[in-house]
């Protein structure tokens, strides 16, 4: 298993609407990040700064990259547009974290 940090950020007054529509994920995106190895995934705020954390354990680089590409997860980018900061094909702005420690 590959952990891999990242993290995104909201616009101003979106942390409740963002943790609402999470908490109502959609079962075919559920579906997708598991079919894609993604297992054990997190995402945490930082509520003086808006800047999300996330964090998920993947099978393979190759395989998680592929699930870009499904029309389920282009359908959840479009969705969560408005409420945080996205590129020109409205994935998130997403910056990944260097791993400095670990313990299990």
């Amino acid at each position: 298993m590959i952990r891999k940090g990242f993290k995104m950020k909201l616009y101003d007054n979106m942390a409740q609407e963002y943790e609402k529509r999470h908490n109502e994920l959609w079962p075919e995106m559920r579906e997708m990040i598991h079919e894609y190895g993604g297992r054990n995934y997190s995402i945490f705020l930082d509520k003086e700064t808006n800047v999300l954390y996330g964090y998920i354990e993947i099978e393979s680089e190759e395989l998680w990259a592929k699930s870009a590409d499904t029309p389920i997860n282009r359908k959840w980018w479009d969705f969560m547009a408005d409420i945080m900061e996205t590129n020109p094909d409205n994935s998130p702005v997403s910056v990944d974290l260097q791993p400095v420690f670990h313990l299990d």
